[in-house]
């Protein structure tokens, strides 16, 4: 089984109905979901986070979320990427 987690859980996505972690029998499914998935986020949540898909080492997906340098700041607090969004 092949999985895609997210790394971190920025507010938009807790709003979302997307599953933190899900699985599939295939790697190829899992990369397709995971490139589907992160480009859903990028166009459709606050445009506050990038997220980006990595392969791990065993050949899983880990969907990374960090602070999008071409949005502007909603605010800093000690949350993880150093915004007020609920990373």
């Amino acid at each position: 089984m092949y999985t895609v987690t997210m790394q971190k859980e920025c507010s938009c996505f807790m709003k979302s109905d997307f599953p933190n972690e899900k699985e599939f029998q295939f790697q190829r499914e899992a990369y397709n979901y995971a490139n589907t998935l992160i480009d859903v986020m990028n166009e459709d949540f606050c445009t506050t986070h990038l997220f980006t898909a990595n392969i791990t080492t065993d050949d899983n997906f880990v969907i990374g979320v960090e602070l999008n340098p071409n949005s502007g700041s909603c605010g800093t607090n000690d949350s993880g990427c150093g915004t007020s969004c609920g990373c």
